[in-house]
């Protein structure tokens, strides 16, 4: 685990963290527009940081995603000599493991949202059987989630398994024709990262006849850390 600074500032370029770090009563400083906290200074967004404005504001650290940002802007701010720290969330467990490595990275106090959580997250919220869904992520093409994510991590918490988890790509492409030969009990509609329409969601009914078609809250489904918790049991309350 790294070691606590004290009175650290902190630029965040994940929304997951910056949301989580807030919740902790961190000094956040700066963080991505993506992030939706207004009160916040933006720095451009998680692809493309604007790193000279970073730099200027001489933050203690700045916290990145191995998947969120881009591996030559984290290489740029370690040779301009800014302290980075890298997390990489792909199940629940790995969530509530970051949320204690930012308490600690940030020196702060408060626990409410660390390690403690861990019992309230794991407790079983699914029923007897286990059903399956289709997760789209995406359209033209369509896009999916697999094994190994943290979406796929916290379905699997609540009895839900993914048609497309064998395959290899975490984040594949698929063809509907196919999701619906592998008969899906779900077809789960996030409100993000793509905003489907009443539109879409008749076409994924027509193309996959017999699932049953439900939005659920992308950022529940996607974004981790402090939020986890309530997430898992408002999802098994859509659920």
């Amino acid at each position: 685990m790294t070691e606590p600074m004290a009175n650290v500032r902190v630029v965040s370029l994940v929304p997951s963290s910056t949301e989580t770090l807030l919740a902790l009563g961190a000094d956040v400083i700066a963080c991505t527009r993506f992030c939706e906290q207004p009160d916040l200074r933006h720095v451009g967004g998680t692809k493309n940081p604007d790193l000279d404005a970073i730099i200027a504001l001489q933050p203690d650290v700045v916290v990145m995603d191995r998947e969120e940002n881009r591996i030559e802007d984290h290489d740029a701010l370690v040779e301009a000599g800014v302290r980075v720290f890298v997390s990489d969330v792909r199940s629940v467990d790995d969530a509530i493991a970051l949320v204690g490595d930012l308490t600690a990275l940030t020196n702060t106090p408060h626990d409410t949202y660390t390690m403690c959580q861990a019992q309230r997250v794991r407790r079983p919220l699914a029923g007897p059987e286990r059903r399956t869904a289709f997760v789209p992520i995406w359209r033209r093409p369509w896009m999916s989630i697999a094994a190994g994510t943290y979406g796929a991590s916290l379905l699997g918490l609540l009895g839900i398994d993914l048609v497309t988890a064998d395959l290899v790509d975490p984040y594949p492409t698929v063809e509907l024709e196919n999701i619906a030969a592998l008969r899906p009990d779900l077809v789960l509609v996030p409100s993000e990262p793509y905003v489907f329409t009443a539109e879409h969601l008749d076409e994924l009914a027509a193309a996959i006849p017999g699932a049953t078609i439900a939005r659920i809250d992308g950022q529940d489904l996607f974004w981790w850390g402090a939020r986890t918790p309530d997430a898992i049991e408002r999802l098994a309350a859509t659920l």
